[in-house]
């Protein structure tokens, strides 16, 4: 036998001994990709495993993140920091080979996974990031940048909406160094594919604008690794359709009773008798040679890139210093932009981001983004940015398309390449469409900004599909996710700041109307919460609230202090208000008012932790019809007198 069939042996056997030793896992898939990921760590896939940060390394994802059993089996083989013993700890709670990929998890791991599709998405994100690094600093004779992002996707990965709609983006974009290797093993958990799914993926990508080669023999290592150097030729993104089996080699193999299930150990010993493999956790020392001169050799590819990184710095030292500056992440003076925010006043918030944004972008290079064809609408443009495409790869403004859900997990892509600073814009009521891409971002802790507009009822004449109610309730919920709602200029820088400096991702919702002129405090802001109007003395009421909302609050607060003592607090970001100190906090919601109110255009239950079980909450309890914002706004009881009255018969009871 020769040491790549023994090899291929012992990567099934151990990936399978893991599976069988968690007593779960999947088998299948795992089974199923061995050859061509074999194929890929050992001809193509280019590393170092020991800096696995190094900026022009190729980019692996493992959309089919179920398969990861055979994944840390091969970080295990090729010298990563995965273990035997990790191995034997698949599935283990704290272990580093958890159920599915997950990012800072385990050692060369690039994305967390698992969702289907989620992983083709962000590897669009990938290759578009790495393209956008490739035009602005390679030069003549000089690719510092110009490695591959490859992605393999299952048949479940490929029917999700989210995997098809970035293909789209990514055909149109004509996107290089994108490489999909698609495990067609034709079953699913439920069954054969065709119970769901019969159509004709070579067509479909090839009308995409996507190279499609076929790889007839999926489970043959020469014949994998054969595809994917082909597919490294062609310019544009490239489909490799392997035709694989899934659970090969066991006595279920090519059927879904297979897919999810572990091996008993009387299974286990028949199928490592075929493999002609007879240890457990065991690698031979021929296998480990074999993978790890491959290691070896990425680790002087490495060493090649930084001696011509080198050379490159004394032939083009005005673009290195272009290079090096893209990854500083300069200080923004925010109280400065803020010191003229006479541009501000009377501005709706979305207009009032485009300006910050703007003044932001100037100095941060790293930032760059778009809308789901709602440019127009929301306003989130980088000016004098340029348009990215198929042939002007600088430019900073990305026109992802209808494809909202895409293009928060691209984003997610772009981010994970290598500190890019991504955004992505729609309409409030749409961020539906995005949460679970959003989700993985939380779960990433991915610095991406969400930016929404038309973030209340008072959108109007869109009716209620494009009216947000329970969107705000929604992205409270992720944990992880900033959710700032500001109420002006000065809030709206404080939680630009807050976005550039936490780790994580921060959704800005703002309004699509004009606001009221409300001076709102930039420190207090950066705290999630500060007291905007003081009591005299202890208030008698105290009223929360956000966003649009905070100039009503304002206007209710007149009319309540000509009887009581009342106080008004701005809560832009419960997020970040609830991790203050608790002294902090109860300085600010002052809670022994006699009542406690929030008034927000949403039907978010969290302000009852605030204003209590006999607290006012002043919100949207059913969908709006279509008409005039104002009147809307008015008819669902926001408006001055209807919100005295409730309060005022509160306080005389």
């Amino acid at each position: 036998m020769n040491i790549t069939d023994k090899t291929l042996n012992y990567v099934k056997s151990i990936t399978v001994q893991s599976i069988s030793n968690a007593g779960s896992g999947h088998t299948g898939a795992s089974l199923g990709i061995s050859a061509m990921m074999l194929a890929l760590f050992k001809d193509h896939y280019n590393f170092d495993v020991s800096d696995t940060d190094f900026l022009n390394r190729d980019r692996f994802v493992l959309s089919a993140g179920h398969a990861c059993p055979v994944y840390y089996t091969l970080l295990s083989l090729f010298g990563f920091d995965v273990s035997l013993q990790d191995l034997k700890q698949l599935r283990v709670l704290g272990s580093k080979t958890p159920g599915h990929p997950e990012y800072k998890t385990t050692d060369g791991v690039e994305v967390t996974t698992g969702p289907l599709g989620q992983g083709v998405a962000n590897a669009v994100g990938m290759a578009l990031a790495q393209s956008v690094m490739a035009e602005r600093f390679n030069s003549v004779g000089f690719s510092i940048i110009n490695n591959y992002t490859y992605c393999v996707a299952g048949d479940g990965c490929l029917m999700e909406g989210v995997a098809q709609e970035a293909c789209s983006l990514a055909g149109n974009l004509n996107l290089n160094h994108l490489i999909l290797l698609y495990d067609s093993n034709e079953v699913t958990m439920d069954g054969s594919l065709n119970i769901s799914n019969k159509e004709n993926v070579s067509k479909k990508f090839k009308a995409m604008g996507w190279n499609v080669i076929k790889c007839k023999k999926g489970n043959s290592y020469k014949d994998c690794s054969k595809a994917i150097a082909k597919a490294k030729k062609l310019e544009g993104p490239t489909i490799i359709i392997f035709k694989t089996t899934i659970g090969i080699g066991t006595d279920k193999e090519g059927t879904s009773a297979i897919h999810g299930v572990a091996l008993n150990s009387e299974e286990l010993k028949v199928f490592n008798s075929k493999l002609g493999v007879f240890e457990n956790f065991f690698v031979p020392n021929d296998v480990r040679d074999w993978c790890m001169a491959t290691s070896r050799k990425g680790k002087l590819e490495h060493e090649k890139w930084n001696q011509n990184l080198a050379v490159y710095a004394n032939s083009n030292p005005e673009l290195y210093r272009q290079f090096v500056n893209f990854f500083d992440r300069k200080k923004v003076d925010f109280e400065k932009i803020a010191r003229v925010n006479y541009k501000f006043e009377g501005l709706s918030g979305r207009n009032s981001n485009k300006i910050i944004l703007n003044e932001i972008a100037q100095k941060l290079f790293q930032i760059i983004g778009g809308t789901a064809d709602v440019l127009h609408s929301t306003n989130a443009v980088i000016e004098n940015g340029g348009n990215y495409n198929s042939v002007n790869r600088r430019g900073r403004n990305i026109h992802f398309g209808l494809r909202e859900h895409a293009m928060a997990a691209i984003c997610n892509g772009i981010c994970l390449y290598e500190d890019f600073l991504p955004f992505c814009s729609t309409f409030l009521a749409f961020s539906n469409y995005m949460l679970p891409a959003i989700r993985m971002s939380a779960l990433m802790k991915l610095n991406v900004l969400y930016i929404f507009t038309h973030d209340s009822i008072m959108v109007g004449e869109d009716g209620v599909t494009h009216q947000p109610i329970e969107q705000l309730s929604n992205l409270r919920s992720i944990i992880g996710l900033n959710v700032i709602r500001p109420c002006d200029s000065n809030e709206l820088l404080a939680a630009y700041k807050l976005a550039l400096e936490n780790n994580g991702p921060t959704a800005l919702i703002l309004s699509r109307q004009n606001m009221p002129v409300v001076d709102g405090n930039f420190k207090g802001a950066c705290l999630g919460g500060y007291i905007l109007r003081s009591a005299k003395k202890e208030a008698d009421i105290v009223i929360y609230s956000t966003g649009s909302e905070v100039a009503l609050a304002e206007q209710v607060a007149d009319e309540l202090s000509k009887k009581y003592d009342v106080s008004v607090v701005s809560l832009p970001s419960c997020e970040i208000f609830d991790n203050q100190s608790l002294t902090y906090k109860n300085k600010i919601l002052q809670k022994n008012a006699k009542i406690k109110v929030a008034i927000e255009a949403s039907n978010d239950n969290i302000w009852y932790k605030y204003i209590g079980n006999d607290g006012i909450f002043i919100s949207v309890q059913n969908y709006q019809g279509s008409g005039k914002g104002s009147e809307i706004y008015s008819k669902a009881g926001f408006n001055v007198k209807e919100i005295v009255k409730d309060i005022t018969r509160r306080m005389v009871k």
